[in-house]
């Protein structure tokens, strides 16, 4: 080879690197997102899933990330776009004055109670792992948590928050990945659950779960609002697209790794909680598999515990215009509250269930109904001009919400049937 040759061979190659290397520093917006449903609740849940039904499961979780990314590439077009967020949306496309504020209400109301409702839970599964370390009970670490988590959110820092966001993935993927490593599953199986949907006797309710761990109504708020911050016309459009598949694929790895290495070590096992899987592991890891699930369970419970006031505060920010964003002091104010009612929750180790069940409801009328608004919103040429969907963006998202208002309306019965027995 001459070496003029080997010049441009290594041009290439730093091109290709280059290329590399830029796609992982556009990652921002995309993360948070990440982080926000990657929670006690999606580790608790793949947890139980691959531990009653091994690798049979997968699909769902492989169907949720792709439907999670195409609902999210939507919200973020929307506000790069029309430097809107989807809460703006909500509030301009009606002029009925019954369709418009009952559209308002029903988003805000809906996801204030529903994050409200959860941060309890959220904080508790963050101090889960702490407390598995050093024995100090979770109705003490929970409220300390919260604390941190109240003057991170008060700092009005986006940039801020975006870095611990992408922290707090870097240690989830390390923790979660590395132990599907280690457990060595078998993957004629895992391709097998992964490629091939089956329903085993009972797992409606888990494949449900799944889904709905994943497809979380207040991030597509989020998201709106967030990539404004970072971009701002539509040549950034490519860059927000793969922060959204970069960023929710790892998501979705994260998830998979749990449920697979659930499936692979405790299958058939009664799952109390995700912290169960560190019994398995210890015969492989030593000591090193309880430090291993605390830093996971952490790292999970603490991203979804700054994104529920975070998501409830941006969501009704923008129904309502508030201008100034995060530093906002109606916004703060929203952010506290939420977080106050998480604080003294999470202290009292109280479990609202009667909230929990109105949230679900609540949440089971609102996902559908979101879904089925942002399909209407990215159609809107007055709104979007060119970058309104595409055919093919149209189909598979009818199918996303065709299968979201299933979701919905099962959860909305569930949650009656509950709230009636209890």
């Amino acid at each position: 080879m001459t070496r003029i040759e080997d010049v441009n061979v290594n041009a290439n190659m730093s091109k290709e690197k280059k290329s590399f290397t830029d796609r992982l520093k556009i990652i921002g917006p995309g993360a948070i997102i990440t982080a926000s449903f990657i929670g006690p609740g999606t580790v608790t849940t793949a947890t139980r899933a691959g531990a009653s039904f091994g690798f049979a499961l997968l699909w769902a979780v492989l169907f949720s990330i792709i439907a999670t990314i195409v609902l999210q590439e939507m919200t973020a077009r929307l506000g790069i776009i029309t430097r809107k967020g989807l809460g703006d949306a909500v509030r301009e496309q009606f002029t009925n004055p019954i369709l418009k504020y009952g559209s308002m209400w029903l988003v805000m109301i809906a996801i204030s109670v529903g994050c409200a409702a959860y941060m309890a839970g959220d904080l508790l599964g963050t101090s889960l792992g702490i407390t598995t370390l050093t024995g100090v009970p979770s109705n003490i670490l929970g409220p300390i948590i919260g604390i941190v988590i109240l003057f991170l959110g008060l700092s009005g820092s986006y940039k801020l928050i975006e870095r611990v966001m992408i922290t707090l993935i870097v240690v989830m993927s390390f923790t979660f990945i590395t132990t599907m490593i280690i457990a060595k599953p078998d993957l004629g199986e895992l391709f097998k659950g992964a490629f091939i949907p089956s329903m085993p006797s009972g797992s409606i309710i888990m494949v449900i779960a799944l889904i709905g761990t994943t497809v979380v109504p207040y991030n597509f708020f989020m998201h709106s609002t967030m990539v404004q911050e970072r971009w701002s016309k539509p040549s950034d459009l490519k860059e927000a697209r793969w922060d959204t598949i970069i960023s929710i694929s790892i998501g979705g790895l994260i998830t998979a790794a749990i449920l697979i290495t659930a499936g692979a070590m405790i299958k058939g096992m009664e799952v109390t909680s995700a912290a169960d899987l560190s019994v398995q592991l210890q015969p492989i890891l030593g000591d090193w598999a309880k430090v291993f699930m605390s830093l996971g369970l952490f790292a999970a419970g603490f991203s979804s515990a700054l994104a529920s006031p975070l998501g409830a505060a941006i969501t009704v920010g923008s129904v309502l215009k508030w201008e100034n964003g995060m530093k906002d002091k109606r916004f703060k104010a929203v952010f506290i509250t939420i977080m106050v009612i998480g604080i003294v929750s999470s202290g009292l180790g109280f479990n609202p269930l009667d909230v929990l069940l109105f949230a679900q409801a609540l949440n089971g009328i609102l996902l559908p109904v979101i879904a089925i608004l942002l399909l209407i919103f990215m159609n809107n040429k007055k709104r979007l001009g060119e970058y309104t969907n595409s055919l093919k963006a149209n189909i598979f998202g009818g199918i996303v919400a065709l299968i979201c208002t299933g979701l919905g309306l099962y959860s909305l019965i569930d949650a009656i049937k509950a709230f009636m027995g209890a």
